[in-house]
């Protein structure tokens, strides 16, 4: 009996790790960095503006 539930617990723990790692990594891939709004290139117009 205590192999059976040393199993069972094995596995539950098992489950548990991947489903954190799994939400961890879309958590990661889900988060956007911080990027500035400039550009890189700028074209001037005929007023001299940019």
């Amino acid at each position: 009996m205590s192999r059976l539930l040393a199993a069972v617990l094995t596995m539950a723990a098992a489950a548990a790790l991947a489903v954190g790692a799994a939400l961890g990594v879309v958590a990661l891939l889900d988060a956007t960095p911080d990027q500035p709004n400039d550009p890189l290139i700028t074209y001037e117009n005929a007023d001299g503006e940019r």
